[in-house]
């Protein structure tokens, strides 16, 4: 494994320039959550021209649809989803800013294309480790489209979320080299 990093949002290009496929890191700070409906209603007020529901600028975007919060917590189970589902609006939200997405799974090539010209970076969370990921969510507020409910887009303050780098960058894939690393031949 790579290095660990700690970061804090809102992200410069600075922040994440440094950080490498493979990198683990802890996140604290403000990062907000999305899916694909949401992500259809923001490019929508994009291409609108509208004012959007959240800052994009140096911002995470957590593919998450937290189950309900239990008595005495700020959120349910808060694993991540699969994010290839949110590739057809990733390139468009890093040209205006968008600095770090979580999710699980491979991103397009378009989309890592993306994140060199732009500068940002997609990190894994831990699928099926929904509630460890909720310990580090300190507080959760829905912020736009209740309506849809666990995909509405919320504000979650985080301290210290872990994920690992996927892709830099530069380009590096940490799927890709994975699979070169333990390959028989």
């Amino acid at each position: 494994m790579g290095k660990e990093y700690h970061l804090k949002t809102p992200l410069s290009v600075e922040d994440i320039e440094p950080l490498r496929s493979g990198d683990r890191v802890t996140i604290s700070g403000i990062i907000y959550t999305a899916r694909d409906a949401a992500h259809r209603k923001i490019m929508e007020l994009i291409e609108a021209e509208k004012e959007l529901p959240i800052p994009i600028e140096g911002q995470i975007i957590y593919y998450v649809g937290p189950s309900p919060a239990p008595p005495g917590r700020v959120i349910g189970a808060a694993g991540p989803t699969t994010s290839y589902r949110m590739d057809p609006f990733a390139p468009k939200l890093l040209e205006l800013g968008l600095k770090g997405m979580i999710g699980k799974g491979k991103r397009s090539k378009e989309v890592i294309e993306a994140m060199v010209r732009h500068k940002g970076v997609y990190m894994a969370a831990i699928g099926g480790a929904g509630a460890l990921m909720a310990r580090a969510i300190k507080a959760a507020r829905v912020v736009a489209y209740e309506e849809l409910g666990p995909e509405a887009v919320r504000e979650l303050r985080v301290e210290s979320l872990p994920a690992i780098v996927v892709n830099d960058t530069l380009g590096n894939d940490l799927y890709v080299e994975g699979q070169k690393k333990y390959r028989i031949n």
